[in-house]
């Protein structure tokens, strides 16, 4: 199976560098071929998005071009803030896997003519504004640069981390507020996508949404906004009305296929990891992550037998929740197919101060307040009883895997240990 894997690996990334050919030449932005190289108020999100900005190993750049990547460089020594030996190259250049820069939308309706209940969708709402990103797109793409709601955001997802994180595109510079446009590196770092901005050609980690490389956001952590991994079927029910990204991209991709066909098997081993695997769990390992001073894993095991799993977080409660109804997007080579892994939510279990005690309920993706007997869905809205029409405050969660997990946040507790 792990040569069947590789193979496949190698063929997405050929696949991609075709991007840079014919007629989607246009849209690359690289220089060179370096091919084989309710949310959170901003102190809470800024908390949950990481521990903050690392000391950096070097804190300005010496003999460095302005928009240029450092690797073409070799006079380059840049800022850097993690090793830069352990930034290696994934297979294709910079946007060699092309970011969809102006994406187009299509109904629910209409979606459902290629999706299936059980395909797995990145959902982001902001300002009522709701945005459904197909993994069977993303897997392709990985990054989306976007407006929701009127605010700029990057939407991306990193397969080889099964990662699906969304952040604001404006930045605080040294010359005030900046918005950013991302691209893919064609770089990662430990086996997760290092993205760069178009504008000054900085890296960045996905993980966790901070500068690495490059003076001028060396530390600079980029908000995070909430998002979730549904079911299709389940986005259908919850938001009816939203936008389904299109087909409609501008490239030619095999969507909805696999490239990583068994790749989260528990017994698999994650691709290009450079470090030391961390022994407690076997790698794939699925998890829900809580970021925070003191991060927080529940295995997804564990929440499938129980469907709501309470934690502390930095002095707060919060609900992990899991239903059925998601396909592994890294499991057979058709997405659709993938087994069953679930869909999670995570939420503050308060309403204005008011305690919330969720508990499962009968029908699968509701949860009831044990107090006050209100029925919640998958989003934390309050669907009757005395808390109808109101809504448990989402924050920031991982549908992961235990490797990067861990290798972020290596002081981690795993709940119920």
């Amino acid at each position: 199976m792990r040569r069947t894997l590789l193979l496949a690996l190698f063929a997405v990334t050929a696949s991609a560098c075709s991007a840079l050919g014919g007629d989607d030449a246009s849209t690359a932005t690289t220089t060179e071929d370096v091919a084989g190289a309710d949310q959170p108020d901003a102190a809470t999100a800024a908390s949950l998005a990481g521990a903050g900005p690392r000391d950096p190993m070097r804190a300005t750049s010496e003999g460095c071009a302005e928009g240029e990547f450092h690797w073409s460089q070799p006079e380059c020594q840049p800022a850097h803030s993690i090793d830069l030996e352990a930034i290696i190259s994934g297979g294709p250049p910079p946007d060699g896997i092309p970011p969809i820069d102006d994406p187009v939308y299509e109904t629910v309706e209409d979606a459902a003519s290629w999706l299936d209940d059980a395909s797995p969708v990145m959902v982001v709402e902001v300002a009522g504004d709701v945005r459904a990103y197909p993994l069977a797109i993303l897997t392709w793409h990985e990054i989306v640069n976007d407006v929701v709601g009127g605010v700029p955001v990057v939407v991306t997802y990193c397969p080889l981390c099964n990662s699906a994180l969304v952040f604001e595109r404006t930045v605080v510079g040294p010359d005030g507020e900046e918005l950013l446009d991302f691209g893919t590196s064609g770089r990662l770092y430990r086996s997760n996508l290092v993205m760069y901005d178009r504008q000054h050609r900085n890296l960045w980690t996905q993980f966790e949404g901070e500068g690495v490389v490059g003076e001028r956001f060396l530390g600079t952590q980029l908000t995070r906004l909430p998002a979730w991994l549904f079911g299709f079927g389940e986005l259908r029910e919850l938001h009816p009305d939203a936008q389904v990204l299109s087909r409609e991209t501008g490239y030619v991709r095999d969507y909805g296929r696999n490239p990583y066909t068994g790749y989260d098997q528990v017994d698999s081993n994650p691709f290009l990891f450079r470090g030391e695997l961390d022994d407690r769990l076997p790698p794939m390992t699925r998890l829900v992550g809580l970021g925070g001073e003191e991060a927080v894993a529940i295995l997804v095991d564990d929440l499938e037998q129980q469907r709501v799993v309470t934690v502390e977080l930095d002095g707060r409660e919060v609900a992990v929740v899991w239903a059925p109804g998601q396909a592994s997007a890294l499991d057979t080579a058709s997405i659709d197919e993938g087994r069953d892994v679930g869909q999670t939510a995570a939420f503050f279990t308060d309403l204005d101060g008011v305690p919330v005690s969720l508990a499962p309920a009968d029908e699968d993706g509701r949860y009831v307040d044990t107090g006050t007997g209100s029925t919640f869905d998958l989003r934390g809205r309050a669907l009757d009883g005395p808390h109808a029409g109101e809504q448990l405050t989402a924050i920031p969660h991982d549908d992961t895997f235990w490797f990067v997990w861990v290798a972020f946040r290596p002081d981690t507790v795993v709940a119920g240990t």
